[in-house]
């Protein structure tokens, strides 16, 4: 891979490049980028998306605050920028061409990773990650099996491994009508978007952490390959016709995503009493105890500030690290030879791991969690059973009364039944995920009886 093409300012419908030197750098392209994904309708759902504890706030929670997952994205970006902007200086170094003759300058690296990890959330369901497991539940095991035997395997493959990131791809590109190429994006953006460039099938788990998972749906293949190809990802081995290596800059995204949850999670955990905050800021020292200013840390006076010293060079510490990785490997990103995470490769692994560790049992276990993700399961289950239940009888023709009413209560967009049924039923499942946690509760409780 070379960096010319993968800073690709090219958006859909574009006959041909868009030339760095002829931007204007008022409003540079990757810029306009971020100011899209800000004013989009699914980004500003995010704010209502449970990122790890439930809305509103538990009774006895010390704090009015926590995380959602809209503070948590804007977060993740701020972190993505300022990983952009230090490894694209030293990048330009290596590479002067790139600024001497096409006129790339450091910003462009942070412009691109702060709007991919703007939007790395933006596809991700309601009640956390256990509402991508509801939706896959329901067409594996639930009520939604029945369709099996009606798409292919791949069609299916989509549904029942339901995936938050090439949810969000769809969200980002998918044409409508009068508005083709949905946000229209840089290619540039798109690519270090995309964690997992691959489809839900052939499943073939590998040590490359490109295998996890999958990044885009049937329906959105051929936009997909026509993205890759042009901003020169590589074949992944792998899965030689239906997957590629990834994005050098999705590597940074990816980093700001662990940093954030990773110190985050772990501070909100303490904000809501579920970690001792001395027992917790414990952890922290021993992440930045090569970087501690001990008269100033000594010097505070409430553990808040504390506390808020500890993140912000926490946080600090991480970035560089995950910096001096990528840099150091940067010819190993491009050739598609490098298959883990940058924290995997960090120094700091061990301390990571260590927080991460006292969250899953702490925070992730915690009662609150589990009882939001029950509910979630439940809502966003039978949401879908009613939905596809009411889409499908009016494609096959026998509809009620009832199923039209329920239809009308779908935006315009998610109404079509003159389409096939994977499309139907992939449609139904993104329309769900679109929804904040009090919607989907508030249609639930309206769509059983709860509420009139």
């Amino acid at each position: 891979m070379d960096w010319e093409q993968l800073l690709s300012l090219k958006r859909y419908g574009d006959t041909g490049k868009r030339l760095r030197k002829e931007q204007d750098e008022i409003r540079l392209g990757f810029e306009v980028d971020y100011d899209r994904i800000v004013f989009s309708s699914a980004f500003r759902s995010l704010q209502d998306k449970t990122q790890v504890f439930p809305m509103p706030i538990a009774v006895g929670s010390q704090k009015n605050f926590v995380h959602t997952r809209l503070t948590h994205s804007m977060e993740v970006s701020v972190v993505g920028r300022s990983l952009g902007r230090i490894a694209g200086k030293q990048i330009l170094t290596k590479y002067p061409f790139l600024s001497e003759v096409h006129g790339h300058h450091f910003n462009d690296f942070g412009a691109i990773v702060a709007a991919a990890a703007l939007s790395h959330d933006i596809g991700n369901p309601p009640f956390g990650h256990s509402g991508e497991k509801a939706i896959g539940n329901f067409f594996k095991q639930g009520d939604g099996k029945q369709y099996k035997d009606v798409l292919t395997a791949e069609e299916y493959q989509d549904l029942i491994d339901f995936e938050g990131n090439a949810n969000g791809f769809k969200l980002l590109t998918e044409s409508r009508e009068g508005v083709p190429g949905g946000l229209r994006l840089s290619y540039a953006t798109l690519g270090a978007f995309i964690k997992y460039p691959k489809a839900s099938l052939p499943k073939k788990p590998s040590k490359n952490i490109v295998d996890k998972k999958f990044g885009f749906f049937q329906s959105e293949k051929e936009f997909f390959y026509e993205l890759a190809e042009d901003i020169g990802l590589l074949p992944n081995l792998n899965h030689p016709k239906t997957g590629f290596l990834r994005h050098p800059l999705t590597y940074l995204v990816e980093a700001a995503d662990d940093i954030c949850y990773t110190i985050i999670d772990f501070e909100d955990g303490i904000n809501l009493g579920l970690i001792a905050e001395e027992y917790a800021l414990e952890y922290l020292i021993n992440l930045v105890k090569d970087n501690i200013n001990t008269k100033k840390y000594n010097d505070m006076t409430t553990s808040s500030d504390r506390l808020s010293y500890l993140r912000a060079l926490a946080i600090s510490t991480l970035i560089r690290d995950a910096v001096d990785v990528f840099i150091k490997n940067e010819d190993k990103i491009l050739n598609g030879e490098f298959d883990v995470s940058l924290l995997d490769k960090g120094k700091y692994k061990a301390q990571v791991e260590d927080i991460i560790k006292l969250s899953v049992e702490k925070i992730y276990q915690s009662t609150e969690v589990i009882d939001k993700e029950l509910a979630g399961y439940r809502i966003i289950s039978d949401l879908l059973e009613m939905y596809t239940s009411a889409l499908i009888n009016v494609k096959d023709g026998q509809d009620t009364n009832y199923d039209r009413l329920l239809i009308k209560s779908l935006p315009e967009n998610y109404r079509n039944t003159d389409t096939s049924i994977y499309k139907i039923l992939l449609n139904t499942s993104c329309f769900v995920a679109s929804l904040s946690d009090s919607a989907a509760v508030h249609i639930h409780d309206k769509l059983t009886g709860r509420k009139v």
